[in-house]
């Protein structure tokens, strides 16, 4: 069992994607009391269309935050809220938990409401907060300077992204979520998709200060491997500086890399995973940040974080 279990401390993770989740059953299983900040710039699959035919806030991002606290993950309210239809005029491709945040939302005209009863519904031991409840939308620019309109279709160009923003410009922060990372003891940003699951959160008016301000341990986790086209070739000292370069300057504290075997640049043109090389040490440190490099790579899938690795190395930083 963690020493750091029943400390009562506080912890956010910010992002979106499949990485938040994993990094929240972590800090539950650390004792911290646990907070999600979650992107609202999704556009594809069900939560795309949900925006598109009702006027809602993505839902997605937030099922899989609540599911993963849930009181029990793997149980039947869980399961029955990440069912996906696979068949159906109207219903193939939708999440179930989808059309439930965006009924509740509809019938009580508030998406805070719609998630504060489907955390009751599933038990979960935390708080899921959108970054914003405006209704934004993610673009960007790529390597070869061509505009990409729409996050899904950002996340699927083949090019790598240069720089990525939000329409409109600097919406409002979520307050809640504000206050949230003030009152933090330790904030977690990734791992999750540079440009189109932890970058949009940060463009949002207010929480890169708010990150900036806090007195927590800050920590960023780089993503084990990149993404094609999102990231293709960026070392780790890329996507650090990539944060910084959207408004994470003075943000991070300590950057955790996946460095199995030693610092060593890869070869070859594989499934590419982000290079650690002493370079890019150097780099990082150069920004101020403290540099953890550890094996964190799931043995079974090279291309994600392992859970045990994950909550190890999170235990270390935290304490």
């Amino acid at each position: 069992m963690s020493g750091l279990i029943g400390t009562g401390r506080r912890a956010v993770a910010v992002g979106g994607g499949t990485g938040l989740p994993l990094v929240l059953r972590r800090l539950l299983d650390l004792g911290f009391e646990t907070t999600a900040i979650v992107t609202m710039a999704d556009d594809g699959g069900s939560s795309g269309v949900l925006r598109r035919q009702l006027g809602a806030l993505p839902p997605g991002d937030v099922r899989n935050c609540l599911v993963a606290m849930a009181a029990e993950p793997e149980g039947l309210r869980a399961r029955m809220f990440q069912y996906r239809f696979e068949m159906g005029e109207g219903l193939a491709g939708h999440a179930l938990g989808n059309l439930v945040l965006a009924a509740l939302a509809e019938e009580s005209g508030s998406f805070v409401e719609a998630i504060e009863a489907a955390s009751e519904f599933l038990r979960v031991r935390g708080r899921v907060l959108p970054s914003t409840l405006a209704d934004v939308h993610l673009h960007g620019v790529d390597r070869d300077g061509a505009e990409v309109f729409g996050q899904a279709l950002l996340a699927a160009n083949p090019t790598p992204v240069e720089r990525a923003y939000l329409e409109p410009s600097d919406p409002p922060a979520y307050e809640p979520a504000l206050q949230a990372l003030s009152e933090a003891d330790v904030i977690v940003i990734g791992p999750g998709s540079l440009y189109t699951s932890i970058v949009p959160n940060f463009l949002v008016a207010g929480v890169a200060d708010a990150v900036r301000a806090s007195d927590a341990k800050r920590i960023y986790l780089c993503n084990v491997a990149n993404l094609r086209g999102e990231t293709l070739g960026l070392g780790a000292a890329d996507h650090v500086e990539a944060l910084v370069a959207h408004g994470l300057q003075g943000c991070i504290d300590v950057a955790v890399l996946n460095a199995p075997g030693g610092l060593a640049c890869e070869d070859g043109s594989g499934p590419e995973h982000v290079d650690v090389c002493p370079e890019d040490v150097e780099r990082i440190e150069a920004l101020g940040i403290e540099v953890l490099t550890r094996d964190l790579a799931d043995d079974a899938h090279a291309e994600k974080h392992d859970a045990a690795k994950l909550a190890s190395v999170l235990e270390e930083v935290c304490a």
